[in-house]
């Protein structure tokens, strides 16, 4: 039996409960999810999949992950609500892909990890399943997993694996909608062009999973525990000298009270600039260079600092607890212009904490 699988909270679970009904048959995984974006997400799901998959002794296929054909198939309904027209047709062509490589790998029978998820409708899936199979002649198996408290033990089976607890569906579209609900911004789709890992992003949960899995080769004990903290996002900012805009590097915590001040340098103190608004502070590359080796304003601009770094130049200007801009230009300038926009929010991110400190 193929068994498509959308993500290692659901698909775990399921399996376990096939491998116990069915313990005879031969199952499958089959990865098709193109409806997960950004693809950093996707490859972070993927990851614990196949962490889950070779712990349950499955073999697993993953699927193309054809992004811009999903999106032209959901046009027109983007603005659809969770398990509506939407999400049919979104299980329409996940179905029928992997009812399609159920029959290309000499198969009849196959199924979703998608049933045992309390978001999604399986009066839904039956029903895109149940027109594929009149049209393929394959045989879709309905198990709903979910009763007599099988979603409290999903619950439990996920936490005790340490499995990646996504908190949303992978879909851009009900990711706006469940962030408009919260007021929270998307920054799950905020990615700098330096390519720095931020706090909370998908990207350090990737890297952190990716540890995680290095940890269990070796045998080392760890664990996965949740932090809140206030998080910070730069969502535009640029510097202009004499009415050009200039290279500029800006620290994170960085706010200003209005967004936009025009400023001037009244002292300079052990390399740093106090401007007369806003409590801005300006260093040149000098300054910087003391904490890293950087070249020019097109290196920094394009390859960045480290977070951890960041932090550290914040502590050492302007100490803990600042939410000063702090700006990095090429030198000090008499007279600027700076544009910040930028949001702080509490946030909640996962720590991987090693048991054995000696490890």
């Amino acid at each position: 039996m193929l068994v498509h699988i959308c993500c290692s909270v659901d698909s775990h679970f399921f399996l376990q409960k096939l491998k116990e009904k069915y313990p005879n048959e031969k199952l499958i995984g089959f990865f098709y999810d193109p409806n997960i974006h950004p693809y950093s997400e996707y490859r972070l799901r993927l990851l614990d999949v196949q962490r889950s998959c070779e712990k349950l002794g499955i073999p697993l296929i993953e699927g193309e992950y054809d992004y811009e054909n999903w999106l032209r198939a959901v046009r027109g309904l983007e603005n659809e609500p969770e398990k509506g027209e939407r999400c049919r047709v979104c299980f329409d062509r996940r179905l029928e892909v992997a009812a399609k490589k159920t029959k290309e790998l000499g198969e009849q029978r196959y199924t979703t990890t998608l049933l045992v998820s309390p978001l999604k409708s399986q009066e839904q899936l039956q029903q895109s399943a149940k027109t594929i199979d009149k049209e393929l002649g394959t045989q879709f198996v309905f198990e709903d997993f979910r009763k007599f408290g099988g979603t409290q033990l999903q619950a439990k089976v996920s936490k005790e694996e340490k499995l990646y607890r996504q908190d949303y569906c992978g879909c851009l579209f009900g990711l706006m909608q469940q962030r408009a609900k919260q007021e929270m911004i998307m920054d799950e789709m905020i990615a700098p062009i330096t390519h720095q890992i931020l706090p909370a992003s998908i990207e350090e949960r990737l890297t952190m999973y990716q540890k995680r899995m290095e940890l269990e080769e070796k045998g080392i004990e760890y664990t996965i525990i949740r932090k809140r903290f206030l998080n910070y996002r730069l969502l535009r900012g640029f510097v202009r000298i004499n009415k050009e805009v200039v290279p500029s590097y800006i620290l994170s915590y960085s706010h200003l009270r209005r967004d936009f001040a025009k400023a001037r340098i009244e002292e300079i103190i052990d390399g740093v600039g106090y401007a007369n608004r806003d409590e801005i502070r300006v260093v040149s590359l000098d300054f910087l260079r003391k904490f890293v080796e950087v070249e020019s304003m097109s290196q920094l601009y394009f390859e960045g600092i480290s977070f951890e770094m960041e932090m550290k130049i914040r502590q050492e200007i302007d100490g803990a607890y600042s939410l000063s801009p702090i700006v990095v230009l090429d030198k000090i300038p008499d007279r600027f212009e700076l544009y910040i926009d930028a949001v702080s929010y509490k946030d909640v991110k996962e720590e991987l904490i090693i048991k054995d400190k000696n490890a």
